[in-house]
């Protein structure tokens, strides 16, 4: 093993910069906070959001034009980040989901899903 000191990846420093960005304008002014007036809209705004999003998503996706496709994606992950702030789901919850998912088959994955 190496004995180098672990390093962050700067991704996943911007993402939890971000996070506690957006958890921190939930006592934002309203007229001030583009993320403190969806969180007093509520969830349903949040989430018609996340789904005007992910449509401009899959209509990038279908085209040529890459920085688009980057934009859009930035978008959908920008809302889906607000409705984990507004629902007080830490970083951590979400990265630990996705490595328990790791090194495991999808189909084994949803295979072991109970019903809902």
């Amino acid at each position: 093993m190496s004995d180098a000191p672990k390093t962050i990846d700067p991704g996943a420093e911007v993402i939890a910069e971000l996070l506690a960005t957006l958890q921190a304008r939930k006592s934002a002014d309203l007229g001030q906070s583009y993320v403190a007036s969806l969180y007093a809209k509520g969830a349903d705004a949040i989430l018609k959001k996340i789904g005007e999003e992910a449509a401009e998503t899959i209509i990038a996706a279908k085209g040529e034009d890459r920085a688009a496709l980057v934009h859009e994606l930035a978008d959908l992950w920008f809302h889906t980040l607000v409705l984990m702030a507004a629902y007080d789901i830490p970083l951590e919850a979400l990265t630990a989901e996705l490595a328990r998912r790791m090194g495991r088959s999808g189909l084994d994955e949803k295979a072991s899903r109970t019903p809902e």
